[in-house]
């Protein structure tokens, strides 16, 4: 265990994002494709979260790695709407009673679809998940009109989420991404205008060149708008993507150490956190602030990822039972995302799941744990011992050692990241990650 964590504090503190676990790429074909009703049927249905994936954008990020496609044509927009609504009303089925706590539109883009298009979106969300206490969307500055927002408006979209990136078109040029710098301002005073929706802005950090002096004037500009959330992400390059592509990175699951690069996006990180802190957020995780007079006032706060199921439709949607997980597979590159996109709209039967993963005891322990520790208000211990019958420390042994190391304390019950803990949240969760889930992932064929 030493030498493991002597490893983890060497190692960069940049190894992945891990926002769900496990990672799609440990995902495989199920040889007996289980039944949704089946699936469902023993699961609390009481407090689910909506997610629904939006495959397509204006234009492809050098750094994205999403499931998602630009410039498609009008007819691909309305065969994907009309598998989602067959996979809608597969669901609506298999779930039977259900109460909805979130709903989630993410991408991808969903503002490429237009204003008509979302309506007929939310009228389907509206079916399966009526009474949704709070509703998501995503967009981006191209797309930001004032004819989507009415709809939006008008639907009850209670968040809507901004990636801007940057405000400087240098430095989005240097992260690959193909947007006009101008167009931010101009939808952020949109949204405000239009909107009485919650604003979170998301901004990268860690782009060549990208100076302290640069992000703190991205911050400065964020401000002006007063979100309610921002979210910091470092910037990462990962095979497949744009600009995966022009380093050459292929078979490796992220780019090779760069202890220059590892320094900068750590000092531009602390510079933001600092920043926001002063600016009267709070911190709720290594990537997300929010203004202080709204922390916690949100209905997704009483959502708890790690234990409440997510029902996803969408060719890139992931679901979550206790025990299984769920989606299509995994791609980065254009043209295994059009294979899968095509599948998807082609399906008619949307009753089983076909690929995904079966959490056993130990892994479904992790996934508590890593869920709990990487947010700030940390690991409930009584809520996990409850919850699985064994002590967190007694299950994972690596918990003592972070606390040793000083990565972690306990306070009031939990066990919670102290602040050099945080800063290394995309070493920590990675470093949790169990030896036969890691193997599978690293078994995966990058496609």
């Amino acid at each position: 265990m030493q030498d493991r964590l002597a490893d983890l504090i060497q190692a960069s503190p940049y190894q992945s994002y891990l926002y769900a676990y496990p990672h799609k790429t440990a995902y495989r074909p199920f040889a007996q494709p289980p039944a949704l009703k089946d699936l469902w049927s023993a699961e609390d249905r009481s407090n689910l979260f909506l997610y629904v994936h939006v495959p397509f954008c204006e234009m492809r990020c050098g750094f994205c790695n999403l499931f998602t496609v630009s410039n498609a044509e009008d007819s691909a927009v309305e065969r994907w709407l009309k598998a989602l609504a067959r996979e809608a009303a597969a669901l609506d089925e298999a779930l039977g009673a259900r109460s909805f706590a979130l709903g989630a539109v993410g991408g991808g883009t969903p503002t490429h679809l237009t204003a008509a298009q979302l309506e007929r979106l939310f009228a389907l969300m509206g079916k399966l998940a009526p009474g949704l206490r709070d509703l998501g969307v995503e967009t981006s500055p191209g797309r930001t009109t004032a004819d989507r927002l009415e709809v939006m408006q008008a639907q009850g979209v209670t968040r809507i989420s901004i990636g801007i990136e940057s405000f400087d078109q240098k430095t989005l040029r240097a992260m690959g991404r193909p947007a006009r710098a101008e167009e931010a301002p101009r939808a952020l005073d949109l949204i405000r205008e239009a909107s009485g929706a919650r604003l979170n802005l998301d901004l990268i950090y860690g782009a060549e060149g990208q100076t302290e002096a640069g992000f703190l004037a991205d911050l400065e500009r964020a401000l002006t708008w007063s979100p309610e959330e921002i979210y910091l992400y470092p910037l990462y390059v990962r095979p497949l993507t744009g600009l995966g592509k022009r380093r050459g990175l292929v078979a490796q699951r992220e780019a090779p150490p760069d202890p220059a690069w590892d320094a900068q996006r750590l000092a531009l990180y602390r510079l933001g956190r600092d920043r926001l802190k002063a600016a009267g957020y709070v911190q709720a995780s290594m990537r997300r602030f929010e203004r202080a007079d709204e922390a916690g006032t949100a209905p997704r706060d009483d959502y708890a990822c790690q234990e409440d199921g997510m029902v996803g439709i969408g060719p890139g949607a992931r679901s979550y039972t206790r025990n299984l997980h769920y989606a299509q597979p995994y791609a980065v590159g254009r043209a295994a995302i059009l294979d899968l996109l095509r599948s998807y709209e082609e399906t008619q039967d949307f009753s089983k799941a076909r690929h995904g993963v079966i959490l056993g005891e130990e892994e479904r322990i992790r996934r508590f744990v890593i869920k709990s520790l990487l947010n700030l208000e940390g690991l409930e211990l009584a809520r996990c011992a409850k919850l699985f019958g064994l002590a967190a420390r007694e299950a994972l042994p690596e918990l003592a050692a972070l606390e040793a190391a000083g990565l972690a304390q306990e306070q009031a019950g939990r066990l919670i990241l102290t602040e050099a803990g945080l800063e290394r949240s995309d070493a920590v969760g990675p470093w949790l990650v169990s030896a036969p889930t890691r193997a599978r992932m690293e078994a995966y064929a990058w496609r």
